[in-house]
């Protein structure tokens, strides 16, 4: 093998033109004729009985150029990549054959690579931190959660369904006087005026009793995501099973004893406004941190190869898919019939999100490069420790399973993200600009600072078709 030329493209890309000897390449043809000599047939012998000199005769020797091309290809380019020095992107390259031959095989390989970039600086950042303010309302907002934690269900059989009661029912729709999909369940629990189907539905059970059998008239809205229901008016056969209502225990001194430690229910707010300034404190400096992220990675100048953002786009849409599976019980097909949106729409979302990974990460990693950080050994343990304790697992036994490479990466970007902290001056506000709370977007950022485990949940509401 030897490397012909390397000539830089746009978009981080490097044209390789490499050459195979001719004695590596018809080595390859050789070990192609004789691993396909059993399977082929010729008139006159029996099914992988022919003499290779026939089958190379009969066929020609170019026949089996494919696979020796696929033989030698892969090593071909592993070595021209080593002897160029090029750090490659994990990606499948583009390949055409120049030139092809018994003399031996030239070929073209265009390859992404990381990219060449500058960012500004990044040192003396100033940066808006809110403080925390904890209202009556928050407080109350605390307390009403604790009073509906420590609630009870009453059934209700004196009365007719009002506004905030729960209704079990059985609903049928109708559509021009024929049932559509989606459009039935049996023992529904809904809640009236949580506005969970569609306008008009809730509203028109309310005065009604137990075992009741009635019909609901609605118009479906004109964007509703389903769209051949979209505008049309449609009957629903409803009856009503159940009624039954919350009851809040009372905002007093027994209820402190109740849900906490305290005695009275003005230590208990005493305690949530505490806590909740606690949790303000650390949201508005995981805010500011990634703000402060967020400041570096603007600097960013260069051309990300589309090969890094669209394995980042796909790293986004696993995560989503899996998230909508466990958070919302539904597939990617599912989610894209309930919100009318197709595969492209949704890649093309998370592909903006992907870019600023991209971005992210290589700013973070550029940092750590210019500021020499380095990974200790200890360093690498203690990580590996952590992944082994959250695996339940011992970390010999682990470890063959981390790429420590990008382990040692990983600890070099936190490195980095702390490095940045301390060289950033953070300003106590009230509140943030409104231009800057539009654009606070934690997931615009490839390296998100979290104080405490929490991971967004990015599904939308969903039900059924006749919600």
């Amino acid at each position: 093998m030897s490397l012909k030329s390397t000539e830089k493209l746009e978009k981080s890309r490097v044209e390789l033109i490499i050459d195979v000897d001719a004695d590596s390449f018809n080595k390859a043809v050789d070990d192609s004729v004789r691993k396909n000599i059993k399977k082929i047939t010729i008139p006159g012998f029996r099914k992988g009985k022919a003499p290779r000199s026939f089958v190379e005769k009969y066929f020609g020797r170019e026949a089996f150029y494919d696979d020796a091309v696929n033989e030698v290809i892969p090593g071909a380019l592993e070595d021209a990549v080593k002897e160029s020095g090029l750090k490659t992107v994990d990606a499948t390259p583009e390949v055409d054959i120049v030139s092809i031959d018994e003399n031996g095989l030239t070929f073209k390989a265009i390859v992404p690579v990381y990219p060449e970039f500058t960012i500004g600086e990044y040192k003396g950042l100033t940066v808006d931190k809110v403080i925390s303010n904890v209202t009556d309302h928050d407080i109350e907002h605390r307390l009403h959660h604790m009073r509906e934690d420590n609630s009870r269900r009453i059934d209700i059989d004196d009365r007719a369904a009002e506004m905030g009661d729960t209704v079990t029912i059985d609903f049928d729709g109708y559509l021009d006087g024929e049932r559509f999909d989606g459009g039935y369940a049996e023992d529904f629990e809904l809640v009236l005026g949580s506005n969970t189907f569609i306008p008009g539905f809730e509203e028109q059970i309310v005065g009604k009793e137990i075992n009741e059998h009635f019909d609901v008239n609605i118009t479906f809205p004109e964007d509703y995501h389903e769209k051949k229901l979209a505008g049309k008016p449609a009957v629903f056969k409803v009856t009503v099973h159940n009624i039954s209502k919350v009851e809040l225990p009372e905002l007093d001194d027994e209820f402190a004893k109740d849900v906490s430690e305290f005695d009275t229910i003005d230590e208990l707010k005493e305690d949530i406004k505490k806590n909740l300034a606690e949790e303000q404190d650390k949201s508005n400096e995981a805010d500011a941190y990634n703000r402060m992220i967020e400041k570096v990675v603007e600097t960013f100048k260069g051309d990300i190869p589309d090969a890094m953002i669209e394995k980042g786009t796909d790293n986004r849409m696993s995560g989503f898919e899996q998230r909508i599976a466990r958070d919302g019980g539904i597939d990617l097909k599912t989610y894209m019939k309930m919100t009318g949106m197709d595969e492209a729409s949704i890649r093309g979302m998370f592909r903006k999100m992907a870019e600023n990974d991209v971005k992210t990460r290589l700013t973070l990693e550029k940092i750590a490069e210019t500021e020499n950080f380095e990974v200790t050994e200890e360093e690498i343990t203690s990580e590996l420790q952590k992944v082994a304790d959250a695996y339940k697992m011992e970390a010999d036994k682990i470890r063959p399973f981390i790429n420590e490479d990008d382990l040692r990466t990983d600890i070099l970007v936190d490195k980095a993200v702390d490095f940045l902290k301390e060289n950033t001056s953070f300003k106590d506000v009230d509140k943030l600009p409104e231009k800057m709370e539009a654009k606070g977007d934690v997931e615009k950022s490839g390296y998100t600072y979290t104080p405490v485990e929490e991971e967004s949940t990015e599904t939308d509401e969903t039900a059924a078709d006749a919600k």
